[in-house]
């Protein structure tokens, strides 16, 4: 009789424990829905159209192979910028905007999710925002998460997708195109906050950067300060 309670415990604790594993994977399928697709993009209508990049079931030939060259692209402005890359980020790309509200996403182009993978709306079908937001991954991977300032991760996801909008075009003695004209924003929400009021935030930023980097040996540079965030640095010792 004594050894009941033991035993209806070993039936009670699985069970609770499998409803709580329930109960947070419901939880983040609801709050955080690009995190689940990115678990499992099956479960969400996409399927595998190369290595870690999925776009949705039944596309066109066409439209296969348009997704499979940009993330080729974008993944060769990577590698052109900084050698092998550190990241194997998943790449979701949608061609349909009921695709990607259905993931998770927004009003953007895309969207990097930290240094896990990224999503693509229809109008982030390109291999500038796809590279853009690869460098979100690449960067994020080789700091090990350290903390950065945003306007040096959009300016530099700038540089690295060489996008014309922002900077002039690579070989100018000077690719800035429109200066910094005083601080830029530090965190996310400021940085969202001055974009949409006034996109030639990311040609500030951008500008920074590449000179930033242009003074101290280019690409080089990033890798380095890269590293040194990686090891514990903070980005003003880092950066000087």
């Amino acid at each position: 009789m004594a050894d009941r309670p033991v035993r209806r415990l070993r039936f009670v604790v699985p069970a609770v424990l499998f409803s709580l594993i329930i109960i947070g994977t419901i939880f983040v399928v609801v709050r955080w829905p690009s995190v689940a697709a990115l678990a499992c993009p099956g479960c969400y209508g996409l399927q595998a159209l190369r290595p870690e990049v999925y776009g949705e079931r039944d596309l066109p030939p066409g439209q296969r192979d348009k997704i499979i060259e940009i993330t080729t692209e974008a993944r060769s402005k990577i590698t052109e910028f900084y050698g092998t890359p550190v990241s194997r980020p998943r790449i979701l790309a949608c061609s349909t905007a009921d695709c990607y509200r259905r993931i998770g996403g927004g009003p953007e182009a895309g969207v990097a999710i930290l240094n896990r993978g990224l999503m693509l709306s229809p109008r982030g079908l390109t291999p500038v925002i796809a590279a853009h937001e690869l460098s979100h991954v690449e960067f994020r991977q080789r700091t090990g998460g350290a903390a950065v300032p945003q306007w040096f991760d959009e300016g530099l996801a700038v540089l690295v997708s060489d996008d014309e909008r922002y900077l002039r075009p690579d070989g100018a003695a000077d690719r800035c195109l429109v200066p910094p004209d005083g601080p830029l924003p530090e965190s996310l929400g400021d940085w969202l906050a001055a974009a949409s009021a006034d996109e030639r935030t990311y040609a500030r930023a951008a500008c920074a950067v590449e000179r930033w980097a242009r003074h101290r040996g280019g690409p080089a540079a990033i890798t380095a300060l890269a590293d040194r965030l990686a090891q514990g640095e903070s980005f003003p010792e880092a950066s000087r």
